[in-house]
């Protein structure tokens, strides 16, 4: 097994207990600001993961939709923090 197979695999690892333990957070989170956290860790996490397979394979098709998660994980925090401050999205 060569050097970047390991960090690779290292990577996946902490990846899939991160996973777990937001979606267990987003699940059971007492608030909705834990919940929407939760699912941007998820999000950005997913994002950073895709990021690090278009390097690894060296081709770029899978860094468009990672750009692309990332940005609707922050239009989720705006519409939620919009909705929260004024109760209304849209205005």
């Amino acid at each position: 097994m060569s050097n970047l197979e390991t960090v690779l695999f290292i990577g996946m690892s902490l990846y899939l207990v991160a996973l777990i333990m937001y979606t267990l957070r987003a699940v059971r989170g007492p608030t909705i600001p834990d919940i929407v956290l939760a699912i941007d860790c998820l999000s950005y996490d997913l994002a950073v993961f895709m990021a690090a397979l278009s390097l690894y394979y060296k081709t770029p098709l899978m860094m468009a939709p990672s750009i692309m998660l990332a940005l609707w994980a922050y239009l989720l925090d705006v519409f939620v923090s919009k909705h929260l401050a004024v109760r209304e999205v849209g205005k």
